[in-house]
């Protein structure tokens, strides 16, 4: 029989497998072409009058434009994107010839912005799509593809604001512990692609676009600041988030001069009646697909929620009582003072993280109706945010993973109930671009016996946490074994997370 470790790494590729670039365009997108030529986007027609040309922006984007030009043939015009830096070398290496633009293809690749932070790359990549943007006519149809990592590689900042100066202030925001949302906010409000600016200079042009989501929630205006959605924010949030992390008082001139000429009011939603957005690819259809995946495999399984976030070191806690709960239950405890207790820190920790999506109530009734003799499986997904405090290389799924595995040692419940014999368990994170912060891990695994193993080699847990150095403790240990190794996977939704139980 697979271990459990080969199962969760099963659910893994599946749940990323389903949204990969050509699998999710091919789904999305057809071209009819008897006739006049329609463009048919999940069900909707938008004819092919003259021109059809295509932008995009993202780290899964060179993969979704390699299958849109497969669709669209003769019929597209022209198209540029922006990418990371390196991804065609890369994906070469790793032989993905699938997820790479044909030789004489009609799109032209700009890659840019390393370590996902805005550069001079990613500055011309901007100012060539603007430019395309804005000769387009009524007859035109703009397709646009758009996936995490968009933001950072579409930098057009409003004049007089310098690129190096909205960078500072990014990274300072991130520094001070900003969320992602956040960070967009401000990004967007400085921006002139970002909030629907890019839909604006397309006008009149026909826009579709074609979004993999990589945030909770997958609110469009948020998703790679929302170039082609109408901003839910003003100028106001944008000051707001300047005051809460403290920097309304040392921005830069040019900063200054932008917030205090931006409109107060948002767009109102008729200036996007030209666009049309489509999310084609979410954390959410990779979790259903890993549900499909796991119940084949003879689990009974729950998904708890596509939004996990918050702090990495709550989330982890929140994962620790689950499984504290699973075993209870598995043990013939699920009643009793025991799993009252979890039961109540469990709510606790739900109302302070505030879940989108997330019944607890229901989803422990689920738990109790779960015998004792069949493998439970509980799927997560979303994203954790670390506050870095030390120097260390690591990723939050990492962190998150090696955080469980000192709580699950620490939890004297499991320890109780994992006598020989009781419950077997593995918790998997993992990023779905395949990589976790700096490192070439995409995760890790992790089981309650991890940490006891690791006390008998002599290694500390806690030092290694505080100095936010979760990679280099799971390649030093057990040589890597532990660590979730996939290699880029050309697509993005996010992170997740699977806890894997059996008796």
């Amino acid at each position: 029989s697979m271990s459990l470790r080969e199962h969760a790494l099963t659910l893994f590729r599946s749940a990323v497998g389903t949204v990969r670039p050509a699998p999710m365009l091919k789904r999305a997108l057809k071209l009819q072409k008897d006739g006049c030529p329609q463009l048919l986007v999940k069900g909707r027609a938008f004819p092919v009058k003259r021109n059809l040309y295509l932008v995009g922006f993202g780290k899964a984007v060179l993969g979704m434009a390699a299958a849109a030009e497969e669709i669209l043939g003769d019929h597209l015009t022209r198209g540029i994107i922006s990418v990371p830096l390196g991804i065609q070398e890369s994906l070469q290496q790793a032989g993905m010839w699938e997820m790479l633009l044909k030789p004489h293809s009609k799109i032209q690749v700009i890659e840019g912005a390393k370590n996902n932070l805005p550069d001079e790359e990613a500055l011309k990549g901007a100012v060539a799509i603007q430019e395309l943007a804005e000769g387009l006519t009524a007859d035109d149809l703009l397709l646009v593809l758009i996936s995490g990592g968009g933001s950072a590689l579409l930098p057009a900042p409003i004049p007089p604001i310098l690129l190096k100066e909205k960078e500072k202030l990014t990274k300072m925001l991130a520094s001070r512990g900003a969320a992602i949302q956040e960070l967009n906010i401000v990004r967007k409000t400085l921006s002139l692609l970002k909030g629907g600016g890019l839909a604006r200079l397309s006008y009149p042009a026909q826009v579709v676009s074609l979004i993999l989501s990589d945030v909770i929630g997958d609110p469009l205006d948020i998703i790679a600041s929302g170039p082609t959605a109408a901003s839910s924010h003003t100028v106001q949030d944008c000051l707001q988030i300047l005051t809460k992390y403290n920097l309304l008082h040392n921005l830069p001139k040019s900063v200054e001069t932008v917030l205090s000429s931006s409109p107060t009011k948002p767009t109102a939603p008729e200036d996007f009646s030209h666009v049309c957005n489509i999310i084609i690819g979410s954390n959410r259809l990779a979790l259903d697909e890993a549900k499909r995946q796991a119940e084949g495999l003879g689990y009974t399984t729950l998904v708890l929620s596509a939004a996990v976030c918050g702090d990495v070191g709550r989330v982890a806690t929140l994962y620790c009582q689950l499984i504290r709960m699973l075993c209870l239950g598995f043990a013939g405890l699920g009643e009793g003072p025991q799993s009252d207790e979890v039961r109540r820190d469990l709510l606790q920790l739900v109302a302070e993280l505030q879940i989108p999506g997330l019944n607890l109530a229901e989803f422990l009734q689920a738990l109790r109706g779960l015998g004792s003799k069949t493998p439970v499986c509980i799927l997560a997904g979303g994203e954790t945010t670390v506050q870095l405090q030390g120097t260390g290389k690591g990723g939050r799924n990492q962190e998150l993973v090696l955080r469980v595995g000192l709580g699950l040692h620490r939890a004297q419940a499991v320890e109780a109930s994992s006598s020989p014999g009781r419950c077997e368990i593995i918790f998997l994170s993992g990023g779905t671009d395949g990589q976790d912060g700096p490192t070439e891990a995409a995760g890790a695994f992790c089981s309650p016996e991890l940490v006891t193993e690791v006390l008998q080699e002599g290694l500390d847990v806690e030092a290694f946490l505080s100095n936010n150095n979760s990679y280099t403790f799971f390649s030093q240990f057990q040589g890597g074994h532990y660590l979730l190794v996939t290699g880029l996977t050309g697509t993005n939704v996010m992170d997740i997370q699977a806890i894997l139980i059996r008796a």
